[in-house]
């Protein structure tokens, strides 16, 4: 990564530091160091991009389902599928790490990243945030990536996020923000428009 971006890097166990998030996973969220995507042979990898891809687009279905008909047995469907997806990504990370992109691809690797927000264990949700870190680092994932898990991360941990990709549904206000003077020019270290932009299509297709 050139210029600011790279602050946004991993530190020690993978976590951010400098001028980027600093919210940290406590101890006792705190993984062993995951096996390396070279681990996975071919065949495998291309078995986890389908799943993960499969996965996603489920995702997808069933909350455009549940936009189109809010009934409860519809939002009970869309937790089931965040549960059942959280856990299988969670396999996944498990035996070959994070699913970056040079082991399963773009799309795949960014259908692990829509799992992995949706996922309800924000223990697991953080050990992935410092994994994509460390991936990211070592030029293997996006720095958007790591930007969108690291808001997730601070706004569920009650701290300011950093980048403004988390917005009150509610509101269609994005939740507080560190140093929001400056959130521009961080956002487009990482591939982010100016939030003013997202905030105005956020409205006009709300």
């Amino acid at each position: 990564m050139k210029g600011r971006a790279g602050r946004v890097g991993s530190g020690v166990n993978g976590r951010v530091h400098g001028d980027g998030p600093r919210d940290v996973s406590p101890p006792e969220a705190a993984a062993p160091a995951a096996p390396t995507a070279a681990a996975a042979p071919l065949a495998a990898a291309s078995a986890l991009a389908a799943e993960l891809l499969r996965r996603a687009d489920e995702d997808r279905q069933l909350t455009r389902q549940a936009q189109a008909d809010p009934t409860p047995l519809r939002k009970h469907r869309i937790a089931q599928c965040h549960r059942d997806n959280g856990q299988a990504l969670a396999a996944i990370v498990g035996r070959y790490g994070w699913p970056h992109a040079d082991l399963v691809g773009s799309p795949a690797s960014t259908a692990a990243l829509m799992i992995l927000l949706h996922a309800p264990d924000l223990g697991f949700r953080l050990r992935c945030r410092d994994l994509i870190a460390d991936a990211m680092a070592d030029g293997h994932s996006p720095a958007i990536h790591l930007a969108y898990i690291a808001d997730q991360c601070a706004v569920d941990l009650g701290q300011p996020q950093y980048y403004g990709t988390r917005i009150n549904p509610r509101t269609l206000r994005p939740y507080p923000i560190r140093r929001p003077q400056s959130v521009d020019e961080r956002r487009g270290d990482v591939g982010l428009g100016p939030l003013q932009e997202q905030l105005r299509a956020l409205r006009i297709t709300g």
